[in-house]
């Protein structure tokens, strides 16, 4: 096969429609996406079928968009890339919809990506980017995993969360404390103007071996304190709550991760997804990573939260390697990173 040089991607997992061209020996040529978090902020969370009904609306246009920008059409694309899954059903079949007509039409090859695989190999379009093997932090709103990895489809799940992902804990105690919608960047406002030592949280899990998270217990102990010892009404404890809550948060993640390079040996760390983005969880793996000499690698802040450059990215080493579909466009919801084959 040759090689496919320019790649268009696709990104329609949840709230944010996305689409990018990755071009090999180039990187990424353009990358134009839209967010629907304002229209789900209202209702403190994603309303599925609203974020299916805005993918409609925004997808040829976006597209469009990124081709004025690029200076690229249809006839430039050498293959496409779509969201698979995971995600929400109804907003991953637009993406596929679209996807594999724009693929049929312009008569070029087509695959479906693993959204996690996206994220975990993000990083990799950065300057000087890491080389393999490695472990990945992947941190977001649905999957909180540490994953050691081989190579492009080789990926050994070390441990994961068996309740609430991270940046869904971070979701819900904003909700708590009265915040906006996305939790993340409200609680690092708000965590900036709390007073260090007032209130003391549980690291979950830290205590037992093994690298598994857990941060339900950890939602619950805010909502105590909240309720309980703070009540809730003075401005100060609620921004005393979102710093106990971010340093538990940070501690929880950095000490797993550093149980996960000692376990493996690997001496390079990825982290990826939305909580990658947390400035404060970057600070405090730069130390670790300062004091236990190995590497620490991140996407550009844009690459952190879903994005269409990620989906071209894997796309294009997934179709230069081999990989394609046929006209078939199912889509998978649930699709856990280490049923992924390899190419």
């Amino acid at each position: 096969m040759p090689d496919l040089g320019r790649v268009l991607g696709i990104e329609t997992s949840c709230d944010e429609t996305a689409v990018a061209v990755y071009a090999a020996g180039e990187g990424i040529l353009g990358h134009v996406l839209h967010s629907q978090v304002d229209d789900h902020a209202v209702y403190g969370g994603v309303v599925p079928e609203l974020a299916s009904r805005d993918h409609v609306r925004k997808l040829p246009g976006l597209v469009a968009e990124l081709f004025a920008q690029t200076g690229l059409s249809g006839r430039d694309i050498d293959a496409v890339a779509w969201t698979r899954g995971p995600g929400l059903p109804g907003a991953l079949m637009v993406g596929a919809g679209f996807a594999r007509s724009f693929a049929w039409a312009a008569q070029v090859p087509a695959i479906g990506v693993h959204h996690m695989e996206g994220h975990l190999l993000a990083p990799l379009l950065e300057p000087n980017p890491p080389a393999m093997p490695l472990v990945a932090l992947l941190v977001s709103g649905g999957h909180t995993q540490l994953v050691q990895v081989a190579g492009l489809g080789r990926y050994h799940i070390l441990g994961e969360s068996l309740d609430d992902a991270a940046g869904e804990a971070f979701d819900k105690t904003a909700r708590l404390l009265d915040l906006p919608y996305p939790g993340g960047p409200a609680i690092a406002r708000l965590a900036a103007r709390g007073n260090p030592g007032e209130i003391d949280l549980p690291r979950p899990m830290t205590k037992r071996p093994g690298m598994d998270f857990s941060f339900s217990g950890l939602k619950t102990a805010v909502l105590h304190c909240f309720r309980e010892s703070c009540g809730g009404a003075n401005e100060q404890r609620r921004a005393d709550i979102a710093y106990a809550f971010q340093e538990a948060m940070v501690d929880t993640l950095t000490i797993k991760c550093r149980r996960a390079l000692q376990h493996t040996g690997c001496r390079r760390l990825v982290v990826a997804g939305g909580v990658g983005a947390n400035a404060r969880l970057r600070e405090r793996l730069d130390q670790l990573a300062a004091g236990d000499g190995f590497s620490v690698h991140y996407p550009s802040l844009e690459y952190c939260t879903d994005n269409a450059a990620m989906i071209a990215y894997a796309g294009y080493l997934r179709l230069n390697a081999g990989g394609g579909d046929n006209l078939d466009f199912t889509v998978r919801p649930r699709w856990p990173l280490g049923d992924l084959e390899r190419p």
